[in-house]
């Protein structure tokens, strides 16, 4: 199975990303659905967190507060690798596990932080979706109601565009409506069929 490794910065439409390819009968592992599964209260991920950064990141029915703890951590850098040491592992294992229940000519594995960690024997090739950051800005600010400054600690927090273009072997750029997008991924899809097809067989 074709591996492809899906990537970008918070707000460039990554999951509008994945679900049009999950439309189109791919199958997507989303870093962030594992992540958000692997801190549930009965999980072990959240007693380590929990442990490591204080009861006050928990809302009164004892999940996380997510949006407390990513006020803790992205104006801290140690902070946030400590919350990274934590989820990477495990986030990682739960990957490679659903991995081997997959079935078909290839798959996007979602990983918003690809360009930050480093190369990732998981995948094949990478696939960046890239944004105005204008426009990522406006899509942020309608979704979460964060302010100017919330976004710019987040910004600063991952990798530039820059940074993440250099990485990528495909660029999707998400600068227009929603019909647009979906042509480039029906594009992107006969590609990666192509490629599947001829990738070896180990």
């Amino acid at each position: 199975m074709l591996r492809v490794g899906l990537t970008g910065g918070i707000g460039s439409g990554k999951t509008t990303v994945s679900n049009c390819f999950r439309e189109l009968g791919v199958s997507v592992v989303d870093a962030d659905e594992l992540a958000h599964a692997l801190t549930r209260p009965d999980q072990p991920a959240h007693v380590e967190i929990v442990r490591e950064f204080g009861r006050e990141i928990l809302a009164p029915n004892g999940e996380l507060d997510r949006n407390r703890l990513r006020a803790l951590v992205f104006g801290a850098a140690a902070k946030r690798k400590r919350l990274e040491k934590i989820l990477h592992p495990q986030i990682r294992a739960e990957m490679e596990r659903r991995l081997m229940t997959l079935h078909g000519p290839y798959c996007i594995l979602s990983i918003p932080l690809l360009a930050e960690t480093g190369p990732n024997p998981l995948v094949d090739r990478i696939l960046v979706v890239d944004a105005p950051q204008s426009q990522r800005r406006a899509w942020i600010k309608a979704r979460n109601g964060w302010s100017d400054s919330q976004i710019n600690e987040i910004f600063d927090a991952q990798a530039s565009a820059a940074e993440r273009l250099a990485i990528a072997d495909d660029i999707l750029h998400n600068d227009a409506d929603i019909q647009a997008l979906r042509m480039k991924i029906d594009e992107l899809h006969a590609r990666y069929l192509e490629l599947a097809a001829r990738k070896p067989v180990n």
